[in-house]
């Protein structure tokens, strides 16, 4: 298969309630025109919600039962939350690219992370975010790089980075030379400038790439949400709008195919010729062609970093 319809959503999740944002989830795949895509993608850290109080009130000022129902909240991998994502995905006869908040089962440390599933609704796979951006560092833990992979599917190769990750140009050339097709990038940031670093990627990479951004309104804060009226700092600009959206297709040599949509929950569409790629890496190919192997070297450490390594006669356990 030469050619994917996608599907970008923009949604408003309901904040730090797991259960409720999954519905959510599962009602928009049951979504006739949703169900006719190939590819769904979802914001970044969709289930269950930002944990929007890092941009709000000062750095661990009376935020501990928040971080409470974010760790009470977050998703487990694996788990029943992702076994019903996955039957989502499976009833839609999609591949799915979903954010979630994640914590081991053992574990209080939360990490950003993007969960991908195929049409059968199979987990195919995990990334943790490598570097929390800024606030970002006092709710989520660092990512390795074991999880820096790209799945092959009927329809090309996918993967992709989560926010500001794009803007690291070592990791968005490793995933370059895995042979990208379609670049995935959920997001929370808003504004033209992002849009044009979406523009960029595509350009660089000779990908098509998907940026999703959740989209929020004040007034859908739930009403019980502890201490509520401290929980965002309203932005006098834009003030209704916690999270006003920016979720833009864009094709290979950087033109906008679908969006910036902003200010409502929406899907955007576009259908993906993937023959484009091809074509247009004949001019350009960051890991081909236009790569000078001779001059530059990237070295990438995949191994995975796990918290206790146990050993057996002084060796690594082949199971850890």
């Amino acid at each position: 298969m030469t050619t994917l319809t996608v599907a970008a959503v923009q949604a408003a999740y309901v904040l730090m309630d797991r259960e409720a944002t999954l519905a959510k989830v599962e009602e928009l795949l049951a979504d006739p025109a949703v169900r006719a895509a190939d590819l769904v993608v979802f914001p970044e850290a969709f289930v269950p919600g930002t944990p929007i109080w890092i941009d709000g009130p000062p750095i661990w000022d009376g935020d501990e039962q928040w971080f409470a129902m974010l760790a009470d909240q977050a998703v487990v991998v694996p788990s029943e939350t992702t076994e019903r994502l996955g039957a989502a995905a499976r009833r839609a006869g999609v591949y799915l690219v979903i954010g979630i908040n994640e914590r081991e089962a053992a574990g209080s440390t939360i990490y950003n992370t993007l969960l991908y599933f195929d049409a059968d609704g199979n987990l195919l796979g995990k990334h943790r975010k490598l570097m929390p951006t800024g606030s970002e560092r006092t709710v989520w833990g660092m990512g390795d790089g074991s999880m820096l992979e790209t799945y092959q599917t009927p329809f090309g190769r996918i993967g992709g980075l989560i926010c500001w990750e794009n803007y690291m140009p070592l990791a968005r050339f490793y995933l370059y030379s895995q042979g990208v097709d379609v670049w995935v990038a959920p997001t929370l940031a808003r504004g033209d400038g992002w849009v044009a670093t979406m523009r960029h990627i595509a350009r660089e990479g000779r990908c098509y790439v998907i940026g999703s951004n959740p989209c929020l309104k004040v007034d859908q804060i739930p009403a019980d949400f502890p201490d509520r009226d401290r929980v965002w700092r309203t932005d006098p600009d834009d003030p209704d709008w916690v999270e006003p959206g920016n979720t833009v297709i864009v094709g290979p040599n950087g033109e906008i195919l679908a969006g910036p949509a902003r200010h409502a929950e929406t899907v955007l569409y576009a259908e993906l010729d993937l023959a484009k790629v091809r074509s247009a890496r004949r001019m350009f190919d960051p890991v081909g062609h236009y790569h000078r192997p001779d001059v530059f070297r990237l070295a990438v450490d995949t191994a995975p970093r796990p918290v206790v390594t146990t050993l057996h006669n002084g060796f690594p356990d082949p199971l850890i």
